[in-house]
């Protein structure tokens, strides 16, 4: 496949390459022709997935766009929260409300439109709201080892919510089992300096012999006020702490089967929200809250028990089967400009049962199961004078108080082989059904108490292939349709809350299910020194439920409420290619370019109008030189982050005036270095130096400026 620098033109004029944008383009484009040089180089073993397929596969011969983060990158880069794990790849956009609130957008969507599982199980709840949201920084990343990141929709095995993207978060437990007692140590400190943070994590995992092994981590994070880059300086009020532990103990029943217990708690403190108050950054044209205090605490207990059982000897040869609760508590403290304070918040407790068969036939592989599960939803809304008096209770607090939420899923895909293996059809359906019952919500026109009961149910199928082009199969053609789903959730249909800068969200009734269909079409190729994989994706939205005005105001802010009436496309394309230069270098490269377009209304019941979507990912390349010894010890690594302008704003987004300049959000190029030394399996030393020239920055719709130059530094010790 010849992927030619004209490409590049197609959304760029030439005078682009005179700046670095053109260099990443003409990298990518370098490393795609690469692989002439290697033809007759054996296969490499790519990274093996499981959440794409719901079974194990390697990532040449899945037919979607996937990405992993493995444990070796999460140790060399050591993210300071889950969605800073996945900078750098195709198609996401970290946006930040706040340096404690990362929510990534993945293909276009983000919020309660991407899924995230921990372990398999859902960390996404009925009570999530749109737009950018916490919840995805509830998740300790130094107790992750991997992430698998699956894009485009996959409601097919994954159910609501999974528009935009799935990720799995794995993570860590005990790997190494053996006759006897055996346990290990290992602490890592980590300090940076323009985030002014501090964190400190120990695990101990040991075996007690050949069948039970055990797991257990703490991480301590202190995050100070983030400095910008050269003109921003300081940024006051941004910093927060956090506390995590978890646990993980397996028993192995034999080679083919084993329990797993889990659990993970993470206390997320005093995380301001400082864009909506007197401390947010003036930044090109951007402007200030007016309150005093917004802080936001985020609380999450999950405890599982799973079953996992493969190559069984029978009709079924594998089982997957899990029983979970998760809590959710969000408190938000809120200190007004005339002295009133706020709080409210809402506990959401989750109850998930899943079970997953897989059965091998003479028509193809089967892999297929159901899961259910139950949210109950509690929430609270008091405000104070300044001298202290109980002013206000409210009915609700963000979302309806008493309330529950229930799904159930069965589905069902086949992985049937054509041709001699040389081409596989996966046809995959789903049925799911949704119900609501909100006892206690608030009337916004009457201010009494109604009640919202509702259900829904929906089928929907996919179809994709997968064709290895060579006998070989160094390159794979890759391709299919997917239908993708988003039922009405708490949020919707009873958020009483602050959305965007200036506007006050009521509750809605009657909302339908959101629709999406994709269609994506690419091509995977693996060399022993090369890889590389060029994907063309465009989704239609249908039913999309959009904020609208109403026309009517709340203490100054106004009034928006829900409705099915959004319709639309996003589509782009996706560029993603390594080359080992040498036995000790590799240079790799990818490309995001995304546009789309949506038909929303310009108020409550009036006519719509044609508008970009809100808060796309620009144009962006990502691109870097490692090098790294062949015994392991020393690596390094340049990389570099360029992204065009975003000017195409929806309504909404140039009414945001806390968080996207006038005229949209420049452009920026940043660059970094990073470097590690393992002197011996029980010691290890990383440093990297980010945003070398000191840039002021700002990514697409958030609430601050990134770190200008970063110096982070990390000691790690086994024993």
């Amino acid at each position: 496949m010849n992927l030619s620098p004209r490409l590049g033109y197609n959304f760029f004029s030439p005078r682009e390459f005179q700046r670095p944008w053109g260099w990443g383009l003409l990298l990518t484009t370098f490393i795609l022709n690469t692989s002439a040089q290697d033809t007759n180089a054996p296969a490499r073993l790519p990274e093996v997935l499981v959440t794409a397929t719901r079974s194990p596969r390697l990532s040449l011969d899945i037919p979607f766009s996937v990405s992993v983060v493995n444990a070796t990158r999460l140790e060399q880069k050591l993210p300071r929260t889950l969605p800073e794990a996945l900078r750098e790849l195709p198609s996401v956009m970290l946006q930040k409300t706040a340096h404690g609130q990362g929510s990534p957008y993945l293909r276009g969507f983000t919020g309660f439109r991407t899924l995230l599982m921990v372990d398999g199980i859902r960390l996404n709840n009925s009570a999530f709201r749109d737009g950018p949201n916490q919840y995805w920084n509830t998740v300790d990343s130094f107790a992750l080892d991997r992430l698998e990141v699956v894009r485009g929709p996959g409601s097919v095995l994954y159910g609501s919510d999974a528009v935009g993207g799935t990720v799995n978060a794995l993570t860590s437990g005990r790997t190494e089992f053996g006759p006897g007692f055996d346990w290990d140590i290992r602490t890592l400190y980590r300090v940076s300096s323009a985030e002014s943070s501090h964190v400190a994590r120990t695990e101990i995992s040991g075996n007690l012999d050949e069948h039970f092994g055990f797991f257990l981590g703490g991480t301590i994070k202190e995050f100070g006020d983030v400095r910008g880059g050269r003109t921003v300086g300081k940024q006051d009020q941004t910093g927060y702490a956090e506390r995590d532990w978890d646990a993980k103990l397996e028993y192995r029943l034999n080679e083919h089967s084993r329990l797993v217990y889990g659990h993970q708690t993470v206390d997320l403190d005093d995380a301001m929200r400082t864009h909506s108050t007197i401390y947010g950054l003036r930044w090109n044209g951007t402007t200030a809250g007016t309150d005093f205090e917004r802080e936001l605490d985020q609380n999450r207990d999950l405890n599982y028990l799973q079953y996992h059982a493969e190559n069984l000897d029978g009709f079924i040869d594998a089982i997957h089967a899990s029983i979970s609760h998760h809590l959710q508590i969000d408190t938000e403290r809120r200190l007004r400009s005339d002295l009133r304070r706020e709080y409210q918040g809402y506990d959401a407790n989750t109850l998930g049962l899943s079970l997953q068969l897989e059965s091998p036939s003479p028509i193809g592989r089967w892999i297929y199961g159901g899961e259910y599960y139950h949210d109950w939803v509690d929430s609270y809304f008091r405000r104070y004078s300044a001298a202290g008096a109980l002013q206000l209770q409210r009915i609700q607090g963000p979302v309806a108080d008493d309330a529950t939420y229930d799904t159930l899923a069965f589905f069902a895909e086949n992985h049937l082989p054509l041709f001699d293996g040389r081409l596989e059809l996966i046809t995959g359906g789903r049925y799911s059904y949704a119900s609501v019952d909100a006892r206690n919500v608030q009337d916004p026109a009457t201010g009494l108490p109604i009640s919202i009961a509702d259900t829904w149910d929906i089928v929907i199928g996919s179809e994709r292939l997968l064709y290895h082009v060579d006998e070989a199969r160094h390159w794979n053609l890759f391709g299919g349709v997917s239908q993708g789903f988003r039922a009405p959730n708490l949020s919707d249909l009873t958020r009483f809350d602050i959305a965007r800068t200036g506007e006050q969200e009521i509750p809605a009734f009657g909302l339908q299910p959101e629709h999406f269909i994709s269609f994506e079409a690419g091509v995977k190729t693996s060399y022993k020194r090369f890889s590389a994989e060029a994907v063309y994706f465009y989704t239609m939205i249908d039913d999309l439920i959009v904020r609208v005005p109403t026309g009517a105001v709340i203490g100054g802010n106004a009034v928006v409420s829900k409705v099915n009436s959004g319709s639309g496309y996003v589509h782009g394309v996706e560029l993603n290619a390594s080359v080992k230069l040498a036995e000790e270098w590799t240079l790799w490269s990818n490309f995001t370019w995304m546009e789309g377009r949506l038909d929303t209304p310009v108020i409550l019941g009036g006519a719509t109008q044609t508008e970009p979507v809100s808060r796309l990912m620009p144009a962006t390349v990502n691109y870097g030189l490692g090098w790294e010894t062949g015994d392991n010890k020393f690596w390094a690594e340049a990389a570099s982050t360029v992204t065009g302008g975003q000017h195409r704003l929806s309504a909404g987004d140039r009414l945001d005036t806390q968080r996207i300049p006038p005229g949209g959000t420049p452009g920026y190029d940043v660059y970094h270095l990073r470097a590690g030394w393992r002197a011996s399996r029980n010691f290890a030393l990383s440093a990297a130096l980010e945003n070398i020239l000191d840039t002021d920055y700002r990514i697409h719709g958030s609430g601050l400026n990134e770190p200008g130059r970063n110096l982070i530094f990390t000691a790690e010790v086994k024993f």
